[in-house]
């Protein structure tokens, strides 16, 4: 048995067989992977590892578990299967984050190759198929959890590990993010969430829910989704930052294609990234290293509608400075952590009460208003070009106008 201490959830156990997995050289990878990429240039304490998130989202994973199992035990056949999904879960969370690159969406943005994929193939090599297997726990079971496979024979413990909206990744990188960039609107309940967490049968399936003692717990998790995304996510500095760290990697990687290999994918990492911007002279590498913000923020449209006052902006300040010296930045790569961000056709959380199984839309009036289509956007203008006043007057006379039209 291996014990660890973690400032978020204290001490996190494992077995002798986890600790040999966490041992593998393809998972300490993961402590030279900070979990909010260039975060830490607007928040300096955010110098966490995806490694340390791997084994919080354990920790709360497990929690989980035995909270759904002794409120729902008759989902279960018997102990047998209950140990086998309780190692199942463990072993999922320990390596989901496992195909991350350097920098993690930039990476991906780059290359062209999602981490999903990465991952497939992490668990294709023999010595992590050999220490899974060691685990008593089947291979491809961890991998359709982790990439969320439909065809799963878990889809509650799906939910749990890759869902979009009670998985245990999000309930640890909500926690260990507000702790370490110290914004503590991104807290929430989560005793009472994991207590709330039942498994019901609906149309012959089972799914992952709350009962309704969950619903204000359940809020709080959702407003500190949301106030994580408007606060940390998307802050102006870090998406700066992200976007000139985009020109560096395709200045380190001309040709995205020699990373395809799994092998030299894994000697990559966010420290050999930032070592190699030391030689390196592009404006993107000097003002990397160096902290230099190459561009300004004009105007921002946070959790906006629609996009009429963006695009306004937007076209007035390409037409008055030109297209090469105004950046217009938008959200879809970090959208993910957004709370119920789904088709409205599909439930968000599915809530039991004396009534039946509701959508948590329909049992929280805050989550109804919280949910739906919202555009967020920011727009820089290039500093060495730009007057930075006078572009953020046009863009609040633009705004001006349309809402006096």
């Amino acid at each position: 048995m291996k014990r660890i201490f973690d400032p978020v959830h204290r001490f996190i156990e494992l077995d002798d067989g986890e600790a040999r997995l966490l041992d593998l050289p393809q998972m300490q990878r993961m402590r030279r992977l900070r979990q909010l990429g260039l975060a830490y240039l607007a928040f300096p304490s955010a110098e966490h590892s995806r490694f340390t998130h791997a084994l919080g989202a354990l920790a709360v994973g497990s929690r989980a578990f035995d909270q759904i199992v002794h409120h729902g035990r008759a989902f279960f056949s018997d102990a047998k299967q209950i140990a086998y999904q309780r190692r199942l879960v463990r072993a999922a969370l320990l390596l989901h984050d496992i195909g991350h690159g350097p920098f993690s969406h930039a990476c991906e943005a780059v290359l062209g190759v999602r981490h999903e994929q990465r991952t497939q193939e992490l668990l294709a090599l023999p010595e992590l198929r050999g220490a899974i297997t060691a685990l008593d726990v089947d291979p491809e079971d961890v991998l359709a959890l982790i990439l969320g496979d439909p065809e799963t024979r878990y889809p509650a413990l799906r939910e749990l590990v890759s869902g979009p909206n009670l998985d245990a990744d999000r309930m640890d990188y909500l926690q260990r993010d507000a702790y370490f960039t110290g914004v503590a609107s991104g807290r929430f309940d989560v005793e009472q969430l994991l207590a709330s967490l039942r498994l019901f049968e609906r149309d012959g399936n089972v799914v992952l829910g709350i009962d309704s003692r969950g619903v204000v717990a359940l809020e709080s998790f959702v407003t500190a989704r949301y106030m994580m995304f408007a606060s940390v996510y998307f802050h102006h500095t870090t998406r700066l930052f992200e976007h000139i760290l985009h020109e560096v990697l395709q200045e380190l990687w001309p040709n995205p294609r020699a990373l395809d290999a799994i092998e030299e994918f894994l000697r990559w990492d966010d420290f050999r990234v930032l070592n190699e911007l030391g030689s390196a002279h592009s404006e993107a590498a000097v003002a990397l290293r160096e902290r230099l913000r190459i561009y300004v923020l004009a105007a921002e449209f946070n959790a906006a509608r629609d996009l009429r006052a963006f695009e306004a902006c937007d076209k007035a300040l390409r037409e008055r400075y030109g297209d090469t010296n105004i950046w217009s930045d938008e959200q879809s790569q970090v959208m993910h952590r957004l709370p119920l961000v789904v088709d409205g056709s599909k439930p968000t959380v599915w809530v039991g009460t004396p009534a039946g199984l509701v959508d948590a839309r329909i049992a929280s009036d805050l989550i109804a208003k919280l949910t739906g289509n919202a555009y967020w956007r920011k727009i820089y203008v290039r500093r060495s070009a730009v007057d930075v006043a006078e572009a953020r007057k046009l863009c609040a006379l633009m705004v001006a106008s349309l809402r006096s039209s």
